[in-house]
């Protein structure tokens, strides 16, 4: 079985820690990984109460890191921000991060991993921390040969583009490229995100400079978010079929294709149940409630549910030609597997 690499979030006080949450799925979860409290990030910033650090969060997320280390979890710090504004190359920017980098070998063990969107950040911790495995994020969208081999020199494994995600005769040239040269694969199989979308770029600016955003007069009635702007109209509901998604059911064709699988869990209301679905290789309920964005609310009251996929949908969307303008195929499926709750 495939490994499992999943999002840690920080419990409240009064909440059962996230440790205590991967703890029974035992061996099925490899890794876990994780921004640091007030970082920038591929999501929002973890830790901030009136922008400012709270202590006592900070106690809890330490002490959850060594405890999953002392589990024999691997640990892998995100520094995936999509943008670093004008240190994005600077000496103050180096200087954090080693700092971060430090904290945690002296007070948590250390990390095995250290996912970033940056060549900058990638270049220096390679110099400086040779022991951590340099990770590319699924945010730099690397999906062919030549853009790893184009960042050999500073990644040791690679998130795989989303958008290849079905098509596994291309993943397999992926793998076997990186087995050539030492690299490791890895796949985000939940991401409810839609296939190439074109307003990436600008969503993850803004989860970048978030408390930036989140301060300054924003233009009202505008919809930051393509994916929940697009499918407001019915009409297009078939593109969350479309996407990237892998269903639990059909992750062990995977096997061999890449070397890990990373389930999105850090904003998710429910971890345990994304988290039992894929180690069980299984799912009865809403397909959505799995995803990461689900859209469920948008499609409320009706459901999609996992149960009626056709049992040729593997083999027809891991073969199709993506060519989705011109197929009705996934729109037949949505029909089927639509269901509305009374």
């Amino acid at each position: 079985m495939i490994g499992l690499a999943v999002g840690y979030q920080l419990a409240a006080p009064d909440e059962e820690s996230f440790v205590d949450l991967v703890a029974p799925f035992g061996d099925a979860v490899a890794e876990v990984f994780f921004a640091w409290p007030g970082h920038a990030s591929g999501r929002s910033p973890v830790g901030l109460e009136n922008g400012r650090l709270d202590a006592a969060a900070f106690e809890r997320f330490a002490d959850d890191l060594s405890r999953l280390r002392a589990m024999g979890k691997r640990l892998d710090i995100l520094f995936n921000a999509n943008c670093y504004g004008g240190e994005a190359m600077s000496v103050a920017l180096e200087e954090e991060v080693v700092r971060i980098l430090r904290y945690a070998e002296e007070h948590v063990g250390g990390v095995e991993v250290a996912t970033t969107t940056s060549p900058a950040i990638a270049w220096m911790i390679k110099r400086q921390f040779p022991t951590i495995d340099v990770r590319a994020s699924v945010n730099m969208r690397i999906g062919t040969v030549a853009g790893m081999a184009y960042l050999a020199d500073r990644f040791d494994s690679y998130h795989v583009r989303r958008d290849f995600n079905r098509d596994l005769e291309h993943l397999a040239d992926l793998k076997a490229w990186a087995e050539e040269h030492g690299k490791k694969l890895v796949l985000l199989a939940n991401s409810g995100c839609l296939r190439d979308c074109s307003g990436q770029t600008f969503h993850d600016n803004l989860v970048a400079h978030e408390p930036e955003v989140a301060a300054a007069e924003n233009m009202p009635g505008f919809m930051p978010y393509t994916c929940w702007n697009f499918l407001k109209e019915r009409a297009n509901w078939p593109a969350i079929l479309q996407s990237t998604w892998i269903r639990p059911e059909d992750l062990h064709h995977y096997e061999g294709k890449v070397d890990l699988v990373k389930l999105a869990t850090r904003l998710h209301e429910r971890p345990h149940v994304v988290i039992g679905a894929y180690a069980r290789g299984r799912y009865a309920g809403n397909l959505l409630d799995l995803m990461e964005p689900g859209f469920s609310p948008l499609l409320a009251p009706h459901v999609v549910d996992n149960a009626r996929f056709p049992a040729d949908w593997f083999q027809t969307v891991s073969t199709c030609d993506r060519r989705c303008h011109r197929c009705g195929y996934c729109a037949a499926v949505l029909e089927r597997a639509l269901v509305e709750l009374r």
